[in-house]
């Protein structure tokens, strides 16, 4: 392992390289969610994906990496933190917004599917 990012005394990496590991974990965060949402392609794929199942789940990671670091962010990587937030959750409602479109392979169903009655009742709507 190189030395580049240590501190002299050798008991882990200074603040100036946590602090660029931090914003490269929100980053990368942050570009799953953008790529989860279907806003750019999959770089895996080479296609143009959307799951907002996965988009949530990395949105609410950010979410939670927010509450863990309360009080211990420099002033910029909050800002930094809040506003890939504040960026992501009104996409994320954008795109929850939008008619529903086919989603990825990962099995996910429309939400028309989802209102239909079950196999025990298929003759019974919920309005009766």
């Amino acid at each position: 392992m190189s030395d580049e990012g240590r501190s002299s005394n050798n008991s882990g990496p200074d603040m100036k390289s946590l602090g660029s590991l931090f914003v490269q974990l929100v980053l990368s965060f942050h570009a799953a969610a953008w790529q989860q949402m279907g806003k750019v392609v999959s770089v895996i794929t080479g296609k143009v994906e959307r799951d907002l199942n996965m988009a949530r789940h990395s949105v609410d990671m950010l979410g939670m990496l927010e509450e863990k670091t309360k009080g211990n962010l420099t002033e910029d990587e909050e800002k930094y933190l809040k506003h890939t937030l504040y960026e992501l959750r009104m996409n994320y409602l954008e795109e929850m917004k939008k008619a529903p479109e086919k989603e990825t392979e990962a099995g996910d169903k429309k939400p028309e599917e989802s209102k239909q009655s079950s196999p025990d009742d298929p003759g019974e709507s919920k309005d009766d």
